[in-house]
């Protein structure tokens, strides 16, 4: 039995050491070879020797999300389940329940029923907390619940769900669900065409065209592209969607790696559908990658005014490769370089601190690159847009309590409380925000800065040292300030707490297609954006 498990393990680590002894780690080949060795024969005494018995899938699985927890948060495992998930995400085809799903560790919530599928047509809201589904218990359920929903179209699954304190039961049959790369495009007024880009799926440059054509026969003579939230995705994508605008044959990215077949450059590949119109692209904090790729390239050519806040900073190029028994993993190959030059990756995952986080790229460590007509750009910490909208960039508390989710939960009780029938005349008063004020109060909400750790961890320090009564005086009133910081910082960011609740609470009556409709009168990017496009003069002095 020994010899026959030996020979299972020798035979994989053969081959894998004859794969790296043909491959550009040669270099490295006595190195990979013994650590393999070392690990295979570790695994092999601990499954046969370990006191209680051993489940080696999950030995397996551990072993391996601890070895690239080492590297960045993009190279990553993915199982079966995982690797159909990934080619849905990217083709834009799914069949469900037809709602978006946050998994928790005891339940599913449903974040946004799509309008007109399933889960809607069946009565289910976002803030319904899946409790059961069939008959699997969700917080007994080991790996990620939301893939329980999934299932072929014309299949019936069951859903045990609380709400608002009461616990129903509803039948829903799945259906096939397309999801939209540009779920809105509409007039903002009558000659600026505003479309909404959400996702870089394969669908990506042909909806946004459908759009554009679509919106120029109604008249659009200037053109706002929204990529605020898109987290990227495909890369050739993100090349075709900026040669909707630019001419053939444009450098648009280029990728850079220790693999010399990595090393690429992407040029503009069809005729462009339109070179001259007017284009603003709005961004913020959670654009990232392929919405990078296209706002830095269109920024980088001046061929559009970047307005937002600065993107998420990923400038890093991730290639799957299929593995045994239809697993896959996610690596990253190569970083990318905008058509200037600049690498705009904010986080170095190599060069981490003290606690083992990724450190930020500093602002004065930052280069200067030029524009086409010869403005300064910047690499190391995303796109920073032309025009900033100060008040749009998250801050401290308002990302704590967005993470805590109670922008999220106070929209839910809202919802229940209230009736909203005209999305035009909706508006969350002043006397709304108090109330949200005191929910965050009796939630239990506490939210410790950097500078509040810091201070803990210098008084603890202090008593060690038996220093603290010589600064307690000190210590107290820097506690007080702080506190007194935290006290008034919730009025401090209620400009922006309001816009993230009032889009929460549109959704849960108007659905996502209302919150759009609502952004293209009240929204104040896209306000700013009109600004600049309907003054001439000043969209050229920005570009020159």
């Amino acid at each position: 039995m020994k010899k026959l498990l030996r020979n299972k393990i020798v035979l994989p680590v053969l081959a894998v050491l004859i794969f790296f002894g043909t491959t550009a780690f040669k270099n490295d080949f006595f190195e990979i070879a013994k650590q393999i060795e070392i690990f295979t024969t570790l695994f092999k005494e601990i499954n046969m020797n370990y006191v209680d018995d051993t489940n080696p899938g999950d030995l397996m699985d551990t072993a391996i999300k601890s070895m690239l927890s080492d590297l960045d948060p993009y190279t990553q495992f993915y199982n079966e389940q995982d690797v159909e998930a990934s080619r849905i995400n990217n083709a834009g085809d799914y069949t469900g329940i037809g709602a978006k799903v946050l998994t928790l560790k005891d339940k599913l919530v449903i974040v946004e029923p799509y309008q007109n599928y399933a889960a809607d047509k069946a009565g289910l809201k976002a803030g319904d907390e899946i409790i059961k589904v069939d008959k699997v218990v969700v917080a007994d359920f080991k790996d990620d619940a939301a893939n329980l929903l999934q299932g072929a179209a014309g299949t019936e699954v069951s859903v045990t769900y609380k709400r608002q304190g009461k616990t129903n039961t509803v039948k829903i049959i799945r259906e096939s669900l397309e999801i939209k790369a540009v779920p809105h495009y509409a007039m903002v007024d009558e000659k600026t065409g505003y479309v909404v880009l959400r996702k870089f799926n394969d669908k990506a440059s042909s909806e946004t065209i459908r759009a554009i054509k679509a919106l120029k026969n109604q008249g659009a003579t200037q053109l706002i592209l929204d990529l605020r939230g898109n987290p990227g995705g495909l890369l050739n994508e993100a090349v075709n969607v900026t040669n909707i605008f630019v001419p053939k044959d444009q450098l648009v990215v280029t990728t850079k790696s220790k693999v010399k077949k990595y090393n690429k450059t992407y040029y503009t590949q069809r005729e462009p559908i339109d070179t001259e119109i007017p284009l603003v692209v709005l961004i913020d904090g959670s654009s990232a990658s392929a919405s990078e790729i296209v706002s830095g390239a269109l920024q980088d050519m001046d061929r559009a005014v970047v307005v937002g806040t600065r993107s998420f900073g990923k400038g890093l190029v991730q290639r799957p490769k299929p593995l045994t028994y239809g697993t896959q993993m996610k690596i990253t190959i190569s970083r990318y370089y905008t058509p200037s030059g600049r690498c705009i990756q904010a986080l170095d995952y190599w060069n981490r601190d003290e606690n083992g986080k990724a450190t930020r790229t500093k602002q004065e460590n930052y280069n200067a690159f030029k524009t086409k007509n010869g403005r300064e750009v910047f690499d190391g910490g995303g796109v920073q847009p032309d025009i900033e909208v100060e008040f749009a960039k998250q801050t401290p508390i308002t990302k704590a309590i967005s993470n805590e989710n109670l922008v999220f939960n106070f929209a839910t009780n809202y919802y229940y409380s209230h009736k909203v029938e005209d999305l035009k005349t909706f508006e969350f008063s002043d006397s709304d925000f108090k109330k949200f004020k005191n929910y965050i109060k009796v939630s239990g909400f506490n939210f410790e800065t950097k500078t509040e750790k810091a201070l803990t961890d210098a008084i603890n320090v202090a008593k060690e040292e038996e220093l603290d009564a010589v600064i307690s005086s000190e210590y107290n009133d820097l506690t007080e300030a702080l506190q007194s910081y935290k006290s008034n910082a919730i009025d401090g960011n209620k400009t922006q707490l309001k816009t993230l609740l009032t889009d929460e609470i549109i959704k849960r009556y108007f659905y996502s297609e209302g919150l759009y409709t609502y952004y293209t009168a009240n929204n104040t990017e896209i306000k700013k954006a009109l600004d600049i496009l309907n003054n001439p003069s000043q969209y050229a002095s920005i570009l020159r």
